[in-house]
């Protein structure tokens, strides 16, 4: 009957959206939330920093690296939502880089800041009081951090375990410095200044730190593209921007992580309840940190859009020349800038 007819078309039609044979237009290149606005910045970090994603296995992983990278070819698993395609994105974006691929180190993932950052900072700001504790939290704050910027680099450009180890030295070296030379300044200052010492060697020490661990990047450039991603070749001076921001935006990291504890903790510690408990001080401290970095981490990655962009006219002449040349109608260039 033509009743049956159109109630089995009826029924075949809802079958093909629920098993959702998804559009292959999706544009999972670019994130979900629209990068031009810093809520929609703050959006994409809240996922890409979120802490449980270090928890994930290697087949959650792998098999959202699959999904991705078969999307990308034009092949959808049967039943795939949408909903289900962006969370393999977010999967895939948290534990692969994204200029290379390759699967990241894990306390080197942006997911990974959190607990670990919590941990290193909380006991760096308890333990503040003797030299060789500085020493030896500043070292394992910046080999931490060594670990991060090198994972997070802009580029696929290789680089050689020499240069790797001379950055990683530099990096360390120049950092533990400035915490020691800090705390001594600190002496002359009331206790609530000492308690600020760490802060001010990390910001310090950010700034040595990642410029020698991408060092390459500011001697052979980062790629830059054009809006579509067609890589017009490499620039310096993109590197130079990437890395000022990403400066700025790991010294806004540790601001209210290292700020607002020591407040908190100097008013707590003349509390009788925790004068009874002096053990609870670094539990307590660590938490607050912790609390702290879950909202600064992804908000202050969200400063900057992670694809940054750059006028033709600021790069460097040669490249200029070339764009000019190859692409007339370009007027900016794009590039990762690495996080």
């Amino acid at each position: 009957s033509i009743f049956h007819g159109r109630y089995t078309i009826h029924i075949h039609l809802v079958n093909k959206q629920m098993s959702g044979d998804l559009p292959l237009n999706i544009n999972i290149k670019e994130p979900r939330w629209d990068q031009g606005t810093f809520m929609g910045r703050a959006q994409h970090f809240f996922m890409v920093t979120d802490p449980r994603n270090v928890l994930l296995s290697s087949e959650v992983l792998e098999d959202a690296r699959v999904t991705v990278e078969n999307y990308r070819l034009g092949i959808v698993k049967p039943g795939l939502t949408e909903d289900e395609l962006w969370r393999a994105k977010y999967i895939y974006d948290s534990a692969f880089h994204p200029d290379t691929g390759e699967k990241m180190l894990l306390v080197g993932r942006m997911s990974a800041q959190v607990p670990m950052n919590m941990t290193i900072t909380g006991c760096m700001l308890t333990f503040y009081r003797t030299t060789p504790a500085v020493v030896f939290w500043q070292w394992v704050n910046q080999s931490f951090n060594a670990i991060v910027n090198y994972t997070n680099r802009s580029g696929d450009a290789a680089i050689t375990m020499n240069q790797l180890g001379a950055a990683y030295v530099s990096a360390t070296t120049g950092a533990v410095v400035t915490a020691l030379g800090l705390k001594s300044l600190a002496k002359h200052l009331p206790p609530i200044m000492g308690r600020f010492v760490p802060f001010a060697a990390v910001a310090a020490a950010n700034c040595i730190n990642i410029p020698f661990m991408r060092q390459r990047e500011l001697k052979c450039g980062i790629p830059v593209t054009d809006a579509e991603g067609k890589r017009l070749g490499e620039s310096s001076k993109a590197a130079q921007q990437a890395i000022v921001q990403v400066v700025v935006s790991r010294i806004g990291m540790a601001v209210p992580a290292m700020a607002i504890p020591p407040v908190i903790m100097n008013a707590l510690e003349k509390k009788a309840f925790m004068k009874r408990f002096p053990v609870l001080n670094a539990p307590v401290q660590v938490g607050l940190v912790g609390l702290c970095l879950v909202f600064a981490t992804p908000l202050c990655c969200a400063l900057f859009p992670q694809k940054s962009s750059m006028k033709v006219s600021s790069l460097e002449p040669e490249l200029q020349e070339n764009i000019r040349q190859s692409n007339p109608n370009i007027t900016t260039v794009y590039f990762n800038k690495g996080l």
